[in-house]
């Protein structure tokens, strides 16, 4: 990677425009339901490449921007190849979220689970750390707990994941003190939720993209395949430039070194309005329900001690 864009965030932070998505590399995460995800554990490897020999390909590629959770269940290992690079901290972008067991527990275990990463990523101070579900009941305190962290120096910057436009007024009319930076949601062209999105950029907020190249699901759609054989360019190329170019940070994933290059050359081309729009206009309504039906699972999974979905907001805005 020759040349890597940087966003500037809300509180003056220089964020890079492309990252290095790290779930599932090396592990796959214990499910949300075990008692391992309470403490970040993995349920098994993922291939046959560990996390710490994935990320030191990045590096070699030119990544910068690592982005991890306490979910992911490698951060030891990402750690190790940052340290074994050679390359100074500063040059490193790194970000992390807390998982919602953690979150239910309270500050204490916020403040405990912060300094683990801090351990396993092998650093005093993270670049950015985000709620990573927006737990009905609990949250805003978490939050709370953030924003003393990031006073203290300890987070450069604090922000928000999978919030809905709901959960972020929840939190916003709650007198935080300190503005989120990012939102960590899925957007692509097969997910393009344009009023929610139209909604954070308003208020000052960028969006980081994951899931941006859809896990490689939608490759052969007819559209996408055109516009790449237009333009002379990979499926994931398209997928890339049109998240870049409509100003989300792109975290795309692959644990192939051929695949980490091709999925960063996405800076030296642009589409045209035409195939943007074209891009824009491949979200189905079904795509829409599926979203909602995935945040009512996810956002209240294994935080809610009697098993009902008190504090889940049923309707929320999913376009």
């Amino acid at each position: 990677m020759t040349h890597c864009p940087k966003i500037i965030l809300n509180n003056g932070l220089s964020h890079p425009a492309i990252g290095y998505g790290t779930y599932k590399v090396g592990f796959i995460p214990a499910s949300a339901s075990s008692a391992a995800a309470s403490s970040g554990g993995a349920a098994a490897p993922s291939s046959s490449l560990s996390a710490e020999e994935c990320v030191s390909t990045a590096i070699q590629c030119g990544y910068r921007f690592f982005e991890c959770a306490q979910f992911y269940g490698n951060e030891r290992q990402i750690g190790k190849a940052i340290a074994e690079s050679g390359i100074a901290r500063e040059e490193f972008f790194l970000c992390s979220k807390v998982w919602t067991t953690t979150i239910e527990k309270g500050p204490d275990a916020i403040r405990a689970q912060v300094q683990q990463t801090l351990r396993d990523l092998r650093t005093d101070y993270l670049d950015l750390y985000l709620i990573h579900w927006p737990v009905p009941n609990h949250h805003i305190q978490a939050y709370k707990t953030l924003e003393d962290l990031y006073l203290q120096g300890t987070l450069k910057g604090i922000g928000l994941s999978n919030y809905a436009v709901e959960d972020y007024l929840e939190l916003r009319d709650s007198n935080i003190s300190i503005m989120p930076v990012v939102n960590q949601i899925e957007i692509n062209p097969f997910l393009y939720r344009k009023k929610t999105i139209e909604f954070f950029q308003n208020e000052g907020i960028v969006l980081q993209s994951y899931r941006s190249l859809r896990d490689g699901k939608a490759f052969h759609h007819p559209t996408l395949t055109q516009i790449a054989t237009k333009h002379k360019r990979s499926a994931a190329q398209i997928l890339g430039r049109w998240c870049v170019q409509k100003g989300f940070v792109y975290v795309p994933k692959s644990i192939q070194r051929d695949r980490m290059m091709e999925n960063s050359q996405v800076f030296d081309f642009s589409l045209p309005q035409e195939d943007m729009e074209d891009l824009d206009n491949l979200t189905t309504p079904e795509a829409l329900d599926n979203f909602l039906q995935l945040y009512r699972k996810c956002v209240n999974r294994d935080t809610s001690k009697d098993g009902t979905m008190e504090g889940v907001k049923m309707n929320i805005t999913v376009d």
